[in-house]
């Protein structure tokens, strides 16, 4: 089974930039978006074979996600049953009938690390919703979730940081999270592989020169580590400052 996950930066925006082109060419099982930005009514895709389901935030232009599935889920909820961290439409997850998919759209610590205080609230509640999760089934969880975990997953780590994305607290909880048993997937497969990066400010020709930053990923629970096939960054796939990721796996029963 092939996943994808993307940070579309928009995806009315997207749209105009070949996103239905990438969408068909990545041809997944299962496809994942964030940063939607978009209300329910505003943006009307045309899917053939696919499920849609869309969260969207409650501030307008802002946020939001969606899942694109091939096989209907037993079930889908969007949130984490916690109000403060629902309103802004960052979580979908869906049960299927041998594992849990959430996808994630990480609260970003902002300049001057103005809501780094709340990414630790929401650090810990996620995790806690994650391992309810996982006490039934397996967890497969994927998204921009603004951290680039180590050095090797940015292109200029001492100038950054402390900055946001890259602040210990951040660093830490994510470490915290592999620490409960969850796999990061392309680590898994590619440990020591530099230059591997999935976001790129628009600002100074950052993608022409790969000055960027690994922050979308795919973990997993443990016990679906012999399941795992391989993972992937499309670089080559423009129309987002992010670019997709893939992870394929054998979900059969």
């Amino acid at each position: 089974m092939k996943l994808i996950s993307w940070n579309v930066n928009g995806i009315r925006a997207c749209l105009t930039k070949g996103f239905e082109e990438s969408f068909r060419m990545l041809d997944a099982d299962i496809f994942c978006l964030q940063e939607t930005k978009c209300q329910k009514g505003q943006v009307e895709l045309s899917l053939p074979g696919y499920h849609q389901y869309w969260n969207y935030a409650n501030r307008k232009g802002y946020s939001g996600t969606a899942l694109f599935c091939r096989e209907e889920p037993l079930s889908v909820s969007c949130g984490i049953g916690i109000e403060e961290h629902d309103k802004e439409g960052r979580v979908i997850t869906a049960e299927f009938g041998t594992f849990y998919l959430v996808t994630v759209y990480t609260p970003n610590s902002q300049e001057g690390l103005k809501r780094l205080d709340y990414r630790m609230e929401w650090e810990r509640d996620f995790l806690a919703y994650l391992l309810s999760l996982q006490e039934k089934k397996p967890v497969i969880f994927c998204g921009d979730l603004n951290v680039a975990h180590q050095e090797i997953d940015l292109k200029n780590p001492g100038t950054n940081h402390m900055n946001a994305g890259f602040t210990d607290q951040e660093r830490n909880c994510f470490s915290h999270v592999l620490e409960t048993g969850f796999i990061d997937t392309y680590r898994y497969f590619y440990p020591e592989q530099t230059g591997a990066y999935s976001w790129w400010s628009y600002r100074f020709h950052a993608r022409e020169k790969n000055a960027g930053w690994r922050i979308d990923y795919f973990v997993v629970s443990p016990s679906l580590r012999e399941r795992l096939s391989g993972a992937a960054i499309h670089t080559e796939i423009m129309g987002s400052d992010h670019c997709p990721v893939e992870l394929t796996i054998d979900l059969q029963p």
